[in-house]
């Protein structure tokens, strides 16, 4: 195995990352390694760098989303073989050790937490799902959040179920959106009107344009007849939190919300949960990671009918350029996930 380096943030707030060298990785029992091509900037990181927010030892490596070759399997690993292309949702913010970190020329991932790519997905394409996959995984089928059926990689029959996904453009929504339909559900969702044939193609009935001044009416009377199960909070911010509460208020319902930031606004009819992503890689949700990952994913990339989205938005190579990936992910973006190549 070749040097390691990787990017570091040595303090809090510390500005910009530190690229040097970091330990050389060995793959535990149900671990593999990683040799790195391509890695996508999620907002966590940048807030992580901004706020200090889930560390509390320094120095570290972020990043949640990796995706190259096999390097190293470990025992127990019987899916993968050395060279073999995967994606990985690598997981420090669970084990807090900077090896299960993206940044870095060769991350260790737990088999549990990887799927094989196919040949015909580049690099770029693939490494945009990782995080998003857990994340909406976590809303969407837990028992104490939205509790959906699993999805199927081949049969896609509508069960009756409906659900809102706002923000239906963003990284977790685009996902959300593939997973809520090849559960069988009824996907309605927001998103601005540039981005409405994307939703669409990715299985959304309806879509909505969340800065429309009738967006609530308009989805309360969509849903009004529906047996409606749910809501998946893509955005978590307090406009979505409004608007997410008066559409529930409207149609006096309460329903499980998912959401990915948590919300300060809570009622007996508007309770958002938090959602953690590797939550489903543990109890009583381990079910739901192993049937994802290990089944789920690898199937239906494999046969076409999952897609990367949103498109990658490639903005440097080189760990060296992974702080400028941050400050553009930080400024915004509209249905693309930065991406760095290595």
């Amino acid at each position: 195995m070749a040097y390691n380096e990787a990017a570091w943030i040595t303090a809090p707030g510390e500005y910009p990352l530190a690229v040097k060298e970091a330990p050389k990785p060995s793959a535990k029992p149900g671990e593999i390694v990683i040799k790195n091509v391509a890695v996508s900037i999620n907002p966590v990181d940048w807030k992580i760098q901004s706020h200090g927010r889930y560390l509390s030892q320094y120095p570290f490596i972020l990043g949640t989303d990796a995706a190259g070759f096999v390097e190293e399997v470990g025992a127990g690993v019987t899916r993968f073989k050395k060279g073999d292309r995967v994606i990985a949702h690598c997981h420090s913010l669970m084990t807090r050790d900077p090896a299960n970190s993206a940044f870095q020329s060769y991350p260790v991932a737990i088999d549990s937490l990887v799927s094989p790519i196919p040949d015909t997905m580049s690099f770029e394409q693939a490494v945009v799902l990782p995080l998003a996959i857990s994340t909406a995984c976590a809303g969407l089928y837990p028992k104490d959040h939205l509790n959906l059926p699993l999805p199927s990689a081949t049969k896609h029959e509508k069960n009756g179920k409906t659900v809102l996904i706002w923000g239906g453009a963003s990284s977790v929504g685009a996902t959300a959106i593939q997973l809520a339909a090849a559960s069988g559900v009824t996907v309605i969702t927001t998103a601005s009107p540039a981005n409405h044939s994307l939703v669409k193609s990715l299985g959304a009935a309806a879509v909505f344009d969340y800065k429309s001044a009738t967006v609530v009416e308009d989805i309360a009377k969509a849903l009004k007849e529906t047996d409606f199960v749910g809501v998946y909070d893509a955005i978590g911010e307090e406009s979505s939190f409004d608007a997410v509460f008066a559409i529930l208020d409207l149609l006096n319902m309460k329903v499980p919300v998912a959401s990915v930031l948590p919300s300060n606004k809570s009622t007996e009819q508007f309770a958002p949960a938090y959602v953690v992503a590797f939550s489903i890689i543990q109890e009583p949700n381990l079910h739901i990671g192993e049937w994802i990952w290990t089944s789920f994913i690898p199937e239906s990339l494999a046969n076409g009918s999952f897609k990367a989205k949103p498109d990658p938005s490639v903005t440097g190579h080189g760990l060296e350029d992974i702080q400028k990936a941050l400050n553009v992910q930080r400024k915004g973006v509209s249905a693309k996930k930065i991406v760095v190549t290595l």
